[in-house]
């Protein structure tokens, strides 16, 4: 048998367009997520209402600080800029997200934020790839 074929090694040379891929997905999916809290108030206080019925101390104040992390976060993916610790800061958002909010659901419920925690990981440990503003940098850098 042929090891290529088997591994399917010509898939390779897609690995960092597959990053630019889960990045592009994730970052909007961030970004969608919390845009209507940006541009409502009423939203932004219907999310501290939430955060405040899960216990969370300070809701008024962590509201704004879990947007705000998502937006930034969603963007710096998108773009692919500053990719590892956007990758820590959503690994970390979202391991309080399960155990705040989440612990009490079932596997189904805990799944979206048990994904992101898994993408903030992935890019914290590989970082963007190719196709992106960090890769640019560290080429520019290199010059």
């Amino acid at each position: 048998m042929n090891r290529d074929i088997f591994f399917l090694e010509g898939l390779r040379q897609f690995a960092d367009l597959g990053l630019l891929l889960l990045r592009l997905l994730t970052g909007a999916f961030l970004v969608y997520g919390v845009l209507d809290n940006v541009v409502s108030a009423g939203r932004m206080e219907e999310f501290s209402a939430f955060l405040k019925s899960n216990n969370f101390p300070e809701a008024s104040v962590m509201a704004p600080i879990s947007v705000y992390t998502q937006l930034i976060c969603g963007v710096a993916l998108t773009l692919g800029v500053l990719t590892r610790w956007a990758g820590i800061v959503i690994a970390i958002h979202f391991v309080i997200a399960l155990v705040m909010v989440h612990w009490s659901q079932d596997f189904r419920g805990w799944w979206p934020a048990i994904v992101l925690v898994g993408i903030g990981l992935q890019y914290s440990l590989t970082g963007a790839g190719s196709i992106s503003v960090d890769a640019l940098i560290a080429r520019n850098e290199d010059e």
